[in-house]
């Protein structure tokens, strides 16, 4: 009996642990009686502590109770530890993270954090830490213990950082190596899954029906990639929004006087230097910069990947420039890769930016300059609003063209600094009232208030508009009275402006046609379809199928921007083509679903089955019906599948993720979404409990203050008290 009884005696003490002899696991213990964690009614945490450090390890303990698997998947990705889990096929993904910045660096950049940000970090693998000794049956894949330097590799919760643009399969070629690779940066877009993308819009007190701003918080995310979470301290934090797993700060939300919604930018922030590199023997390398000859910087690196049950290791020597680290070549010339890197400074920023009180403070933390990857459109309790396109932004000399490789032995190509945020394209409180970005282009971001193309670099923004700009703006210039239900209506709005060149087009073509009568009855839904999705919609079903046949099988002609070469499918592509495309598009309705007359909500469907990052599904097991579509249809709230999946149903994989719909008065109000859950154990209640409810685009009220908090409260616990 004692030999069955002692194992679970030594987890209970372990997770109770009264006082600890171990110096460290009593700082935890100590740490955590200062911290309280109230879950609400579907899950969501809100952790309160007395400094913003326990803010962070109790929301750091709270997010691996949630999803551990994603917290330390995330941070091996970080550092460069991926393959000692997935095998060699994410070595050169690891070699990356490392040419930018080695284990020796991120150290050095934590030491010389301000103690603030350093005490911060120390929370934050602390509360790691912590949650895995008080959980012994966990078992982490690879980062036995987390360490406060590890942060330095994660500065800011975009689902595609900059360095995800970086190609590992062409570090692969330069640096050696062979068999697959798994590059999670594709160089060419695949029209055929769904795209990336987020929704921000900002609303003036003019437009709403209690005369204060509103915020639309829509990212376009992988499903399960953000938790919901609520942090508040005595130190002036109190932050609700989306946190990227394993990050320490909110990174889409607002507090109860600003909030802040990012989208992905098109601003060029990454540039590609050929360098003209001598060998000079015995691994020395130099390369021209003007009349100088520099050394090539080079460093070797040991990086370990799973082979088998065992695990291999191989040693790597890189190099880099003033430029950058060496990413690849074109024919025998090395290029070096520039971004930005600094994350001491990104941290910073990325922390701060919770706390801001007013437009006044947030346009401050701006000047720091190290959100590289997004926009940001904003709203505050003081009535403002504004959008900031991209933030860091190098200076160059246009005389080049940095969509291409430029010369990196001239010294003029060199980066000059970085342009001031007053340089930069920037709407504050325009007289329309609102502001949207969709991923589009911010020269209609505010109707005629939109900044002018002709008083910017181009390399600030060459995206051109897109169908859910398109609809976003016929949204807005009729808005007035909005309501957070109202707001929301508008966020979801079914109204699909991709199909009005392409239907019509078709409808013509078989006109004009000798009428097939095995199109006859899919064209005459089409004729009388509403261009809206929706769950009972065979036209829905029947135009995205014509859709996705489309880009599979007509020819493009190059130079054509998005809307430019769908709208071509309408007008620009022969009738007969359209015709026998539109064919092929009813046969295989008919051979995955028995018939072309299947409603969307038979076809797009919501399923969760496990708690697996890489997401399985099964036609045969249950599923919701959803109404939703691609945002490349523009459809403002988007849904769609990515990866390769052998089903014959459409299950959502990304799109609407975690959104929310702010209003910023007296007192907050807010309502939110999150796909799924909050949690990632299929065990929990609040692993599918807001499956229906996103469904249903069925918003919860956001529970604040901490009155709301506490009559919604579930559990209230410490940290290792659960």
């Amino acid at each position: 009996m004692n030999r069955i009884f002692i194992p679970a005696l030594v987890v209970l003490v372990a997770c109770s642990d009264p006082k600890s002899s171990d110096p460290e696991i009593a700082k935890w213990q100590t740490q955590a009686e200062n911290i309280e964690i109230i879950r609400d009614d579907f899950g969501v945490p809100h952790i309160y502590g007395k400094t913003d450090a326990d803010a962070v390890f109790g929301l750091l303990y709270a997010q691996c109770e949630d999803d551990f698997p994603r917290v330390e998947r995330n941070f091996a990705w970080a550092i460069g530890r991926l393959a000692e889990a997935e095998g060699e096929s994410a070595l050169y993904s690891d070699l990356r993270a490392r040419l930018f910045m080695t284990q020796e660096e991120a150290e050095a950049n934590y030491e010389s954090s301000p103690e603030w940000l350093k005490e911060l970090c120390n929370a934050w693998a602390d509360g790691i830490n912590y949650y895995l000794h008080t959980h012994p049956e966990v078992k982490p894949r690879v980062i036995q213990k987390f360490e406060p330097w590890m942060t330095m590799y994660f500065t800011e919760g975009s689902i595609g950082g900059d360095i995800e643009r970086v190609s590992v399969r062409r570090i692969r070629e330069f640096y050696g190596g062979s068999g697959e690779v798994a590059d999670f940066s594709p160089e060419k877009e695949n029209f055929l899954e769904e795209p990336k993308g987020s929704n921000g819009f900002a609303i003036a007190g003019d437009l709403t029906a209690s005369g204060n701003a509103m915020l639309l918080i829509n990212p376009h995310t992988s499903f399960y990639f953000r938790g919901e979470v609520h942090m508040v301290s005595e130190e002036g934090l109190n932050a609700y929004g989306a946190v990227t797993w394993g990050q320490f700060f909110v990174y889409q939300g607002f507090n109860e006087n600003t909030g802040w919604m990012h989208t992905s930018t098109y601003t060029d922030v990454i540039d590609e230097f050929v360098e003209e590199v001598s060998d000079n023997g015995n691994g020395n390398y130099t390369y021209k910069y003007g009349e100088e000859d520099r050394a090539v910087e080079s460093k070797t690196v040991t990086l370990k990947y799973k082979n088998g049950d065992a695990l291999a290791e191989k040693e790597f020597t890189f190099y880099r420039t003033h430029h950058g680290p060496i990413t690849h070549k074109i024919d025998d010339k090395w290029v070096a890769t520039a971004l930005m890197w600094e994350p001491v400074k990104a941290l910073e920023q990325s922390y701060t930016r919770t706390k801001k009180k007013n437009h006044a403070e947030f346009r401050e933390m701006m000047n720091i300059r190290t959100n590289s990857s997004n926009n940001t459109v904003f709203a505050d309790s003081e009535g403002n609003i504004a959008y900031y396109h991209g933030n860091f932004i190098p200076k160059r000399d246009i005389q080049f063209d940095y969509t291409k490789p430029v010369d990196g032995s001239n010294p003029a190509t060199d980066w000059q600094g970085l342009h001031s945020v007053d340089e930069a394209i920037t709407v504050f409180n325009p007289p329309n009232g609102w502001i949207q970005n969709c991923n589009s282009t911010p020269f209609t971001s505010a109707a005629e208030y939109s900044p002018k193309k002709e008083d910017y670099p181009t390399y600030m923004s060459r995206i051109p508009e897109n169908f859910r700009g398109v609809h976003a703006i016929d949204l807005l210039l009729n808005a007035k009275d909005l309501t957070l239900d109202r707001l929301i209506d508008m966020a979801y709005d079914p109204y699909l402006p991709a199909f009005e060149e392409v239907v019509p087009g078709l409808i013509r073509a078989y006109d004009n046609s000798s009428k097939d009568e095995a199109l006859a009855g899919a064209i005459d839904v089409l004729r009388s379809w509403d261009m809206k999705t929706s769950k009972e919609s065979v036209g829905m079903s029947l135009a995205h199928f014509y859709g996705m046949a489309l880009y599979q099988n007509a020819d493009i002609p190059d130079g054509l921007s998005g809307m430019d070469r769908f709208n071509y499918f309408g007008s620009g592509l022969t009738e007969n083509d359209r015709l026998e495309i539109f064919s092929k598009a009813v046969a295989e309705l008919e051979e995955k679903f028995g018939n072309w007359n299947t409603p969307w909500g038979e076809i797009c469907r919501f399923q969760r089955l496990d708690g697996s990052i890489d997401l399985k599904f099964d036609d045969d097991k249950p599923s919701i019906p959803v109404g939703l579509t691609t945002g490349r249809w523009g459809a403002l709230a988007a849904y769609g599948m990515r990866g390769s999946h052998d089903n014959n149903r459409i299950y959502g994989t990304r799109g609407n993720s975690f959104v929310a719909v702010v209003e910023f008065g007296k007192k907050l109000k807010a309502k939110s979404m999150l796909a799924g859950g909050q949690s990632n154990d299929p065990n929990s209640p609040h692993f599918y409990d807001q499956a229906q409810r996103y469904a249903d685009a069925n918003f919860k009220d956001v529970a604040f203050y901490r009155d709301d908090v506490k009559a919604r409260a579930e559990e209230t616990y410490k940290p290792g008290k659960r």
